[in-house]
Parts: structure tokens; sequence; C-alpha cells
């Protein structure tokens, strides 16, 4: 299915705080010059914020990430799970209408959502408040059909079940996740045939939908300050030292007899200051030698405008790249701007050692 950006943009995107720390802490789980591998939570995180999935979202994530903007796009546009159009205020309806849901009446909800929300798939209602869509299966074949909405799975569905929801919804109500014809969780149609032992002490929901009611964010959009912003891998945040009691005075010590003064030592001479050590750049050139520069774009990653970026740096050869260190490549990246991490991810040295010694 082609996927495309919305025509209609906003001008702007910008985290929240709390979910800027947020992100900025899912990059922390990475090595330096990784930090690309959090696009997918992070681009998650900005939908839970506006809803769905705006181009400034998308080109802030890049930003944030150091990713080319182009990258940032293929990931967005490949994974279902990104909206880029507008949805609902309230509620965005997913109807699974994959083989188990479809034989057990996915059609007659969708035509539902045709005659309640919108005539086609990813248009806003009338009010604003819903939209809907048809989806691959999500995976809960058992409980056929359902549909996902927000971040919740409302399952055994009909057509007066999901009218029911979808009434709760518009008037504000939360209506309660999970089976909705009586069944506790997955088991048959016709009740229990083991474990009937648990029945009569079981929870009034089965765990997930009583999770979900207890966290309740099935479709808020989310800005970061609902929960304490967890990041375990960090370690646990350092607790204040609690204020020191002050000590009491100490007694007065008894006058001592004047010591004889001592000879007053001689000056010594003012030591040197250590000038700070220069940080270490890569060999670079102003001008590329014979007067014309290697073609670095036969290196995988380096197109039109990194090639122009890196003749500013100095850098014309491949023998120049080929003897970048660790400490070049951070010196590199470090002036790439939002190419960070390009010349480590691409293997930039390994191509450009195998170009030169192919040509000697």
């Amino acid at each position: 299915m082609l996927r495309r950006l919305a025509a209609d943009q906003p001008a702007s995107f910008a985290f929240t705080p709390a979910n800027l720390e947020w992100a900025r802490g899912q990059m922390t789980k990475y090595p330096e010059g990784r930090q690309a591998s959090a696009v997918i939570p992070i681009l998650w995180r900005a939908q839970e914020q506006e809803g769905w999935l705006t181009r400034p979202a998308i080109e802030e994530v890049g930003r944030l990430l150091g990713m080319p903007y182009i990258r940032v796009l293929e990931v967005a546009t490949f994974y279902f799970m990104f909206q880029l159009e507008p949805v609902g205020s309230v509620a965005h309806i997913q109807i699974c209408g994959t083989t188990s849901c479809m034989i057990c009446g996915a059609e007659d909800l969708i035509r539902l959502c045709k005659e309640r929300i919108a005539p086609k798939p990813h248009m806003l209602s009338a009010d604003g408040k819903f939209s809907w869509e048809e989806v691959e299966c999500l995976g809960a074949c058992t409980n056929a059909p359902m549909a996902q909405i927000g971040k919740d799975y409302y399952e055994d569905l009909t057509v007066e079940s999901l009218t029911r929801i979808l009434d709760q919804f518009a008037a504000g109500e939360r209506p309660v996740p999970g089976p909705q014809n009586g069944r506790y969780a997955a088991e048959a149609l016709s009740g229990l045939t083991s474990l009937q032992e648990f029945e009569s002490g079981k929870a009034q929901y089965n765990a997930s939908v009583e999770r979900a009611m207890r966290v309740g964010d099935g479709t808020k959009r989310i800005d970061g300050t609902e929960v304490p912003l967890t990041m375990p891998w960090l370690g646990k945040p350092k607790v204040a030292a609690k204020a020191a009691e002050p000590k009491p005075a100490a007694k007065p010590a008894e006058p001592k007899a004047a010591a004889k003064p001592a000879r007053a030592a001689e000056p010594k001479a003012a030591a040197k200051t250590k000038a700070p050590a220069k940080a270490a750049e890569p060999e670079r050139l102003t001008a590329p030698r014979g007067g014309k520069a290697d073609d670095l774009k036969v290196i995988v990653g380096i197109g039109p405008k990194l090639e122009a970026m890196l003749h500013k740096l100095g850098f014309f050869h491949f023998d120049q790249l080929a003897a970048w260190t660790k400490a070049d490549l951070e010196w590199v990246d470090r002036n790439l701007d939002a190419f960070k991490g390009r010349a480590v991810r691409e293997n930039w040295v390994g191509q450009a050692r195998d170009i030169v010694k192919k040509s000697k």
C-alpha cells in the first residue's frame, strides 16, 4: 500500500519538556554514534503526543538523532503503526479484517464505521472526534471479530456492542476493553473446560483488561507527565544526601606562646602554565592533489551533498579517509552536522582502504 504524508501539515512540532527528556533517555540505551537505533520509540512518542506523525515531527526526530530526514521518513512510512494523517481527537478505530475476524463479522463492523464515522478510512468524522481504518491481523483470533482502539483491544464485537462503545467514547466515558460478550478472556464460548477450580476466585477482569483499566491511557495523548519517567538502564536516581547536623562549636584553645618567626622562604620561580592540548584533527588539504579530487561518491553512504561537505572540510582523496583513526572519526562526526554516525555506520574507512588497495 502506498503511504504518503498528509497534504496539510502544521507549521512546526516540538516535544513537551517531559517527552524530550524521555526521548533523550531512550538515546542513552545505545553506544555513541548509534543513537539512530532509538528512532522507532521516539517516533512513537511523537505520535502519542500529537495523535499522528506530522512532517515537522519526523524532521524534529531526525534533528534529534542526527539522521537524514529521508531515513526517518523511510521508517515512518514502512510501519503501519505510524499514522501519517490526522486521526480522531477522541478515538481512532482499527478494525481487524483478516481471515478469522472477517468470517466472524468484521465486514459488518466496517460497514458500521462507514455509516457512523466516515465513508472512507482515514477520514475524520464530521465532528473531528473519530476516524477508522481496516488493518491486518492483530493476533486476537480466538476473540474475533475485534478492533484496536488506541492501545486497547475490544474483542468479541458485534454491531450492537461496537455502537455502544462508540457512544461511550462520544460521551467522554471510558469503555471497558477486552471481550464484549461476557467472556472472561479467551476460554471456550461454552465455558471453562479446565482450571474450573479457579473460577470462583478470579478477579473482576483478566490481567490485560485490569492493567488497561489501571493505567487508563488507552486513547490519551501522552505529554510525558502522566507517570514518573523511568530509565532503569541508567540506574536509580541519586537520593539527595541528608543535611549534616551542625557540629557544636569547638572550645577555643588556650593561647600558646608566640613561636619564633620562621625564616622567610625564598620565592620559587612561577611554574609554567601548560598549554591545553589541541584537539586531534585528521590530516586535511586546502585543495585536491594535482587539482583533481577522487570521486568520493563511489563510497556507499556518500552522496553529492556529503561529498561537498567533505571537500569543505579538506578531504578530497580515498587515502585520506583510509587513514582516519578512531579520534579522526570522532572529529569528522562532530563536523558533519545531521550526518553524525554515518561514517562509522557505512564503514567509510574500510571502503576507502579497499579502494586504495585495489588501485595499487
